[in-house]
């Protein structure tokens, strides 16, 4: 019996003590060491779209046609210069339109007008006639977003506007004026002519300079004085008497013009006898400056490479007597039926006021050892500069190249509306002895010659051509 007690009271016991056991504080759990390490994201990969490429321009081609390209087997500067922009512009061709055979340029062009073939892209003979007959594309929108334009002397940029809308663009440039043979002062001991000079000092040294017995005159020809004379004795006078609207044939400027051609002809060849030409070398005029029979030649930039390479002597330019010059423009039109106005727009701007285009045909000519064909459009110092780099220092020509605005515009022709007629071809009504009905050119051509007193026929000539001009700048429709 007490051993049962006792077993019982031992498993009571366990029991207490196994239940003391479960009470007691529970064991803290080991931590995971620290660390500095962010924990690693795997990101989704991303997936790079190849760039996006600019597609390629539609191909284009323009037809061209100019006088100045000469042959594919010469390949001049012009046509280099063409291949120049279809190099930079792959997408473009250029198309030389065949402008040989019979007839005018101007007549060519109708035919193709005729046919509508006009060529995109093309030199302008006689720009009024292109705008009477709705040919051309107003370029108005593209000059005026072009900062190019901005450096185009502004005779020429209101050359090649008609009725507020801009028709075509200066294709080139070239200065018209007095040509100097300083050499030819110097050893005469006399002060040559310079770039300024007044129209009287410019006359008194062709008078003093002019030795007929030495095979020497003061000035080559005497034409040219009615053009630029009218201008220094009135300032509202551009070339010929022009005003901008009508001629002032009867005005005491022009007068005065023929006057001063009367008395310059003993200095001139004109002048000149027969006997008295057998003193010169020269055949004619023309070949007086080259060899140095002439203190002065009238003449226009495109004769400057010639004289650049073939002068034995220092000369320079000193233009108009009074500090400016006349100017010769061509001039090159978008065809308004053009399929492509941009590009077309795009490639003439290149052969004309291109800043880059003058660059290029600069670098061509440097290559050929010759000097530009034409003087920059794109006008500024660098241009200036770079122009004269290839004629040496002429300060008459670079002071010319910086006075362009001022300019007397000779390229009357090719962009006034009746000019032609009411320079040389219009026939007033007017006999001089046996010569019936004489035109414009010969009554100015012989007004110094004593065959006829001008002064007789100045108000009919005046109002004879203003009216032509007045009919045919009536006749445009811009």
């Amino acid at each position: 019996m007490k051993t049962v007690k006792l077993l019982n009271a031992l498993i009571v016991l366990a029991v207490l003590m196994a239940a003391l056991v479960g009470c007691g504080p529970k064991p803290t759990p080991t931590e995971p060491p620290a660390t500095t390490e962010a924990p690693v994201v795997t990101e989704p990969p991303v997936v790079t779209e190849p760039p996006a490429t600019e597609a390629s321009p539609e191909p284009v081609t323009l037809r061209y046609a100019n006088w100045n390209l000469g042959t594919e087997e010469e390949n001049n500067i012009q046509r280099q210069l063409v291949k120049k922009y279809m190099e930079l512009n792959p997408h473009v061709t250029i198309e030389i339109v065949d402008m040989s055979g019979e007839g005018s340029w101007d007549d060519k062009l109708t035919a193709f007008a005729a046919k509508g073939e006009l060529p995109d892209v093309f030199m302008a003979d006689k720009t009024p006639l292109y705008v009477k007959n709705g040919w051309l594309a107003d370029l108005t929108q593209q000059v005026n977003a072009d900062p190019d334009w901005q450096n185009v002397p502004q005779v020429l940029r209101d050359a090649v506007t008609y009725n507020g809308k801009v028709l075509g663009l200066p294709a080139a440039l070239f200065v018209m004026g007095y040509f100097v043979n300083n050499d030819l002062y110097e050893a005469a001991n006399l002060d040559a002519p310079t770039y300024g000079i007044s129209a009287d000092e410019f006359f008194n040294t062709a008078i003093a300079l002019t030795d007929v017995q030495k095979g020497r005159l003061g000035l080559d020809e005497l034409e040219f004085i009615l053009g630029w004379y009218p201008s220094t004795q009135d300032p509202n006078l551009r070339w010929f008497s022009f005003d901008g609207t009508h001629m002032h044939y009867n005005s005491d400027a022009f007068k005065a013009a023929i006057a001063r051609q009367t008395e310059m002809k003993p200095y001139s060849w004109q002048g000149l006898s027969d006997e008295q030409k057998a003193n010169f070398k020269s055949q004619g005029p023309w070949e007086l400056f080259l060899n140095q029979e002439v203190g002065v030649r009238w003449d226009g930039g495109w004769m400057i490479p010639n004289f650049a390479q073939n002068a034995t002597f220092n000369w320079d330019f000193i233009g108009i007597p009074g500090g400016n010059q006349a100017i010769v423009a061509d001039i090159i039109v978008v065809s308004k039926t053009t399929a492509n106005p941009e590009e077309a727009y795009k490639f003439a701007k290149w052969m004309t006021f291109s800043r880059e285009g003058y660059l290029a045909e600069a670098e061509i000519a440097k290559a050929a050892k010759t000097v530009p064909t034409r003087m920059p459009v794109f006008v500024d110092a660098d241009t200036i500069s770079l122009y004269l780099s290839f004629v040496g220092d002429k300060p008459g020509l670079r002071a010319a190249m910086e006075n362009l605005n001022n300019s007397l515009l000779e390229s009357l022709a090719k962009i006034v509306p009746g000019y032609v007629a009411a320079r040389w071809e219009g026939k007033p009504g007017i006999d001089i002895g046996e010569d019936k009905d004489v035109n414009m050119w010969y009554l100015f051509n012989f007004a110094h010659e004593g065959r006829f007193k001008y002064e007789d026929y100045a108000a009919q000539l005046e109002e004879f051509a203003n009216r032509l001009l007045d009919e045919a700048r009536a006749e445009l429709n811009p």
